[in-house]
């Protein structure tokens, strides 16, 4: 058997959907004369006429607001025609479709979304000086493509069936339906969270669901910084 045979196990999707997954790992992007917005350093491979440029902010207000978090956030427009291949670390990719709906994520985990998705900043109520900042997520709206990174197999819980509460950089998404508050424990000796002893959580409550990773996530790359993951933002 020759070597390529041997490969086609590998061999490229040929899916018709604008995005979709190579494997569970990596993500292919179809490109036809749209703009994608993707996480900056997250291209692995590309065949076809692709161009790349830094994306902006998109406004005053989204860029006053990318500030404040404090975090270097970067994505860049991917433009042209041909197919764009995504990965982060070998973590796990989940696409969504929106269909004029609303989501809510946390920034580290966004990896790609179709330019008719519009995004802002939304900050957590309650978290106002947490960490000299806030506790910050970006909220997605329209319709079109998004791409979610996890780090590890995520699980998928329904708000409504009982309060539920998850460690901030746990949390990758929540539904339209879905408030946040931060909830507080006073008591430091209390061991909460994965791994570091957290003080506080975020509070999911009304109806809907949140998706949570077995993970607080990773640390560095185009996101990582001071503020350890919490604070996140698009646009440079």
């Amino acid at each position: 058997m020759s070597a390529e045979a041997s490969l086609q196990q590998f061999a490229e999707t040929q899916s018709t959907e604008e995005f979709a997954l190579q494997n569970s790992r990596l993500l292919k992007i179809s490109l036809r004369d749209h703009v994608v917005q993707a996480k900056l350093g997250s291209m692995v491979a590309y065949q076809g006429d692709v161009k790349f440029e830094h994306a902006g902010s998109g406004g005053m207000a989204r860029f006053v607001k990318k500030v404040a978090t404090g975090e270097d956030a970067k994505f860049m427009k991917c433009t042209g025609t041909g197919e764009l291949f995504l990965a982060e670390g070998a973590q796990e990719i989940h696409v969504l479709r929106l269909e004029d709906d609303q989501i809510t994520c946390n920034g580290r985990n966004l990896l790609a979304f179709d330019s008719g998705i519009d995004w802002d900043i939304k900050k957590v109520e309650g978290a106002g000086g947490v960490l000299g900042g806030g506790l910050f997520n970006v909220v997605l709206k329209g319709s079109g493509f998004v791409a979610l990174l996890s780090d590890g197999p995520p699980v998928l819980l329904d708000v409504g069936d009982a309060p539920t509460f998850a460690d901030p950089n746990a949390a990758i998404t929540w539904s339209s339906g879905v408030t946040t508050r931060l909830k507080s424990d006073i008591n430091v000796k209390t061991l909460i969270g994965k791994g570091s002893g957290e003080t506080f959580q975020v509070a999911f409550e009304g109806t809907g669901w949140v998706l949570v990773q077995p993970s607080e996530g990773r640390v560095g790359g185009p996101l990582g910084g001071g503020g350890g993951g919490l604070f996140n933002a698009l646009g440079g």
